[in-house]
């Protein structure tokens, strides 16, 4: 019984490592950008899929709800903190739907089977990372209205970027997703 109690404990310890690093990942992806308005180019995007690729799609959404969850609670891990605020004020603001469209790129890119051909692979991230403009251009709206050129302000500016690093990760996946025996 102790035996099995301690494989749990190193096993949820080496969990809370794994997402830890994470999102130590992804806050450094973060401060990693160009601005642009009202949401700067990171790459973020590119982690996020990483993380899903290689964590699994169960410690992939636990690690980008502790990413979230730092944010929220102050530490200046997002992309435009502390410059542009902390915590809940920043968190709500113009990049809130693409945070949160994070936790479904990441289930996603952790749940799909990666081990297919190219072509699906890429299909597959790019229906991962459709999450995230999917939220964020729905909360952008919201946010400065409906009125304005919401996919040339949240979308369009990043579309090149995003194919590079779509097509990074698919060319990358076969090895990223053998990270998972380690973990």
């Amino acid at each position: 019984m102790d035996n099995v109690k301690i494989l749990y404990t190193n096993k949820l310890l080496k969990i809370v490592l794994i997402a830890f690093i994470g999102s130590i990942a992804l806050t450094i992806s973060a401060k990693l950008k160009i601005p642009f308005y009202p949401v700067p180019m990171t790459m973020q995007t590119f982690v996020v899929l990483f993380i899903g690729i290689a964590f699994g799609y169960k410690i992939a959404v636990a690690t980008i709800t502790l990413y979230l969850v730092e944010g929220i609670l102050g530490l200046p891990v997002f992309s435009n903190s502390p410059e542009k605020g902390v915590g809940l004020v920043y968190f709500t603001g113009p990049t809130m739907g693409y945070l949160i469209g994070f936790l479904f790129a990441a289930f996603f890119a952790g749940y799909f089977n990666m081990k297919k051909n190219l072509l699906l692979v890429l299909i597959k991230l790019i229906i991962s990372v459709s999450f995230i403009y999917f939220f964020g251009l729905l909360s952008l709206g919201i946010l400065i209205g409906w009125d304005k050129p919401i996919f040339k302000l949240g979308a369009l500016p990043f579309l090149y970027a995003e194919v590079f690093k779509i097509l990074l990760l698919g060319l990358l996946t076969k090895y990223i997703v053998k990270l998972r025996k380690f973990i």
